[in-house]
């Protein structure tokens, strides 16, 4: 796994070291450790391997499908405007999400927010909130209007400032941008 500079590599402990890296940095409620959000633009499926097998035991398959289209080419997330992030915490990946255009739009101008999960035990701590404000933060600068599909988490996307919309079976929550460009 490669920061956004394309270099990665392994500290002491074989813990994931991604120096140089452009992140944004939380103190994690009742932690003691920080957790970094950090773009990447290579997914090696290793460091994923924990986080892949939570999300499977919880019934998810949306990690496992993002590692799979990786490595198929079916989805790199290096079309114009997308990007992929992932949240660290003592070298290891707690948590990913990722933006690219929406599939399901015609308009190359609306994004989608896409395979974002947080591991059981980091959540409820911002890294859920660092993930989506990395992605949204990105996706001003690329598109003017972004979308997501979850039930699951409905009032996680609407206190983000997202907007719940019923009216496409692909999208739950849009989230406009005045300023795009």
């Amino acid at each position: 796994m490669t920061n956004g500079d394309g270099h990665g590599r392994r500290g002491q402990g074989g813990t994931l070291v991604y120096p140089g890296a452009a992140r944004t940095l939380l103190h994690a409620k009742r932690r003691k450790h920080m957790i970094a959000v950090v773009r990447i633009t290579d997914l090696e499926p290793d460091p994923l391997n924990e986080l892949r097998a939570q999300s499977s035991h919880e019934g998810f398959r949306f990690v496992e499908r993002l590692c799979e289209e990786w490595a198929t080419g079916a989805n790199r997330v290096n079309a114009p405007g997308e990007a992929l992030f992932v949240a660290v915490a003592n070298g290891q990946v707690v948590g990913i999400c990722g933006l690219n255009r929406d599939p399901y739009a015609c308009e190359p101008s609306i994004g989608r927010v896409r395979r974002l999960y947080v591991a059981p035990a980091q959540r409820r701590h911002g890294v859920g909130r660092a993930l989506l404000e990395a992605v949204v933060t990105h996706a001003r600068r690329h598109f003017s209007l972004l979308r997501v599909r979850s039930e699951a988490v409905s009032e996680f996307y609407t206190t983000q400032g997202f907007r719940r919309v019923a009216s496409d079976e692909e999208v739950t929550h849009v989230l406009g941008f005045s300023n795009a460009a």
